[in-house]
């Protein structure tokens, strides 16, 4: 166990930083001190994170938050979280001022006591859990919304970004830019850098409309600029344009008041994860199962009609009596892979010990089948369906059905494409993308080469989520190393047997071009593994003559790696059972639930493979 400085010892220290506790309780006796450090107190989003904080640990009696401010200071991020540790807190919420600078101190507390990352992640995996938006995504939301407002028609727009380089910058600006590329008629006629703040957005945006003249929609990354960026059209006297922005805090001075009273057009939610950071750390510290790595947060438009519509508040839930007993349907892909067999296993346990009545189908691969399974649940009015999608297309009607009959979805392992996402409540399982990035990174990393790679890929199943995910965050990693290429694709449909034949075509199409592999990359490990067997029966040696990267980390696969015929497995865990019997619960409870839920994976050279193998459970 942890060494712990005594409470009376600690509390001191503890005075000259800024505190919240429940009122008349005897500050030596809490059982849990959690501290907080926040990269500035000024902007309204940050505040209501720490109202959000406060508010949700006033509900626990035993518990002591301690707050720190950065004031937008590296160096003081550092300093508060050593001053934090040295404190004795439990553990740690950080929401960072910048995400490089701040990693080592990050690591160095991980280390030591449980963190929890708030809005903004780090390099590496050395934390609990990350807790934030998706800020692409909500880039992406708002770049369909001013598509769809300016139509076929078209016209000018402006954009007003947050702080220079900070990752949601990049990222809602990257994610609002691919939104409105199609469209030829929409053009960003300015971009102006007003660091977050209503009164620069309004300076700054003056200048801009006095040199250039009027647009038709300023696009600004928070709503207090999207408030400033209105100020300044107003006193130039430039009416009809239309402002959107991002933040939809509530409060009579947030973005959903704003939107109520015409100010701006719309705003995009972006919660702040305040709550969820002390839920989740209550858990973390009683040592819960089914934590996951991330937590990524739902954000919701916000327009006239959706307020006075009432889409924004939660929905109600049916009051369950004590003795209630969940019932849980679940349609399986199938059992095409060691991989899956695990997944299954994993869920018939955790639903098991969690007391949860599990009604479970098997789709044997046929889309046609796992459709009829959710009919079957609807029917038998179960209280929530889940499945793992075969395919991510075709699910809307079935969807909806689901919907009409007040019975939440849960997407596991995959998801799906559908136009209304309300017609899902969450998905839990694995970043797809990011494993392709992951295979990607350590491909070149261990090549170490300008000269030319070319790579084979055995994709997974055709339209199936990993499958494209897995393909997008590979070549999205390749495009900074041209030299890197990927000569031939083809799908060995997640099948070891039919990766071996797939990859027996490929190398006689390979011999007859008069072309070489230098590398593989195989969407999982069981394809990797039929690949292996047919190079091998081609005389050329794996792991050796060609370098191979797959996805899943199962036992085989570092069986393989120790043999020398496999030099990595990027992990995707199929372990989700405790995952998804916690969100379960935690729904039937009347809890919020995030979008989605990522649980924690590694990336496993052959180097490793010795010494991990004795703990792999599947």
């Amino acid at each position: 166990m942890r060494a712990r400085l005594p409470r009376l010892l600690v509390l001191p220290l503890l005075v000259l930083l800024a505190t919240c506790r429940p009122s008349g309780h005897d500050a030596t006796a809490f059982d849990y001190v959690i501290g907080v450090s926040m990269a500035n107190l000024t902007e309204p989003w940050r505040i209501n994170m720490r109202d959000e904080i406060n508010a949700e640990a006033a509900h626990h009696a035993n518990l002591r938050i301690v707050f720190t401010d950065a004031a937008d200071s590296n160096s003081r991020q550092i300093q508060d979280v050593h001053t934090l540790l040295s404190s004795g807190i439990d553990l740690l919420i950080i929401s960072p001022n910048d995400s490089e600078a701040l990693s080592p101190v990050i690591t160095e507390a991980y280390h030591r006591i449980p963190v929890v990352l708030l809005d903004r992640s780090v390099i590496g995996f050395d934390y609990t859990l990350f807790i934030g938006p998706d800020n692409r995504l909500i880039g992406k939301q708002a770049g369909e919304y001013v598509t769809g407002l300016l139509g076929e028609k078209g016209g000018k727009v402006v954009e007003i970004m947050g702080r220079s380089g900070s990752p949601p910058v990049l990222d809602r600006s990257v994610g609002f830019r691919d939104a409105i590329s199609p469209s030829r008629s929409i053009t960003i006629v300015g971009t102006i850098v007003a660091d977050w703040l209503r009164d620069k957005a309004e300076d700054e945006l003056s200048a801009w409309l006095k040199r250039y003249g009027r647009v038709d929609v300023i696009f600004a990354q928070n709503d207090a600029m999207a408030e400033g960026a209105r100020r300044a059209a107003e006193k130039l006297g430039i009416n009809g344009i239309r402002v959107v922005g991002i933040d939809g805090l509530p409060g009579p001075d947030g973005g959903i008041e704003l939107v109520r009273s015409g100010a701006l057009s719309a705003t995009f939610t972006c919660p702040t994860g305040g709550k969820e950071a002390i839920i989740y750390a209550m858990d973390i510290l009683h040592h819960e199962e089914g934590i996951p790595k991330k937590m990524i947060l739902r954000t919701s438009l916000v327009t006239e009609k959706t307020i006075e519509s009432g889409a924004l508040g939660a929905p109600a839930r049916p009051r369950l009596s004590p003795d209630h007993r969940i019932v849980l349907g679940f349609a399986q892909t199938g059992a095409e892979s060691n991989w899956r067999l695990a997944n299954t296993d994993s869920i018939k346990t955790a639903a098991r010990q969690a007391g949860i009545d599990l009604v479970f189908v098997d789709s044997e691969g046929q889309p046609e089948k796992q459709i009829a399974a959710v009919r079957s649940f609807i029917a038998r009015k179960v209280d929530i369906i889940s499945f793992s999608p075969i395919v991510e297309s075709g699910w809307e009607p079935v969807l909806r059905e689901a919907k009409a009959a007040g019975i939440p979805v849960f997407l596991s392992d995959r998801t799906v494409d559908v136009k209304d996402e309300s017609l899902w409540t969450t998905f839990m399982g694995s970043d797809f993308l990011e494993e392709g990035r992951r295979a990607a990174r350590w491909l070149i990393n261990y090549m170490k080469t300008d000269a030319p790679v070319n790579i084979v890929e055995l994709l997974g199943t055709i339209g199936s989520a990993p499958e494209i995910d897995r393909t997008l965050g590979f070549k999205e990693m390749l495009k900074e190393h041209p030299n890197y290429r990927i000569i031939v694709s083809e799908s060995g449909n997640f099948e070891r047997s039919t990766g071996r034949e797939v990859m027996q075509q490929i190398l006689q199409e390979l011999v007859a071009k008069g072309q070489k592999m230098d590398a593989l990359f195989a969407h999982n490990d069981d394809m990797a593994i039929g690949a292996i067997a047919a190079m091998e029966a081609w005389g050329i040696r794996p792991g050796k003559d060609v370098a191979i990267v797959s996805v899943d980390g199962i036992r085989d696969a570092f069986t393989a790696m120790i043999a020398g015929k496999l030099n990595c497995s990027v992990e995707c865990n199929p372990l989700l059972g405790p995952q998804l019997m916690k969100a379960v619960k935690d729904y039937m409870a009347g809890k919020d639930l995030p979008v989605r839920l990522i649980t924690s994976e590694g990336v496993y050279p052959a180097a490793v493979a010795r010494t991990v193998l004795p703990s792999r459970k599947y």
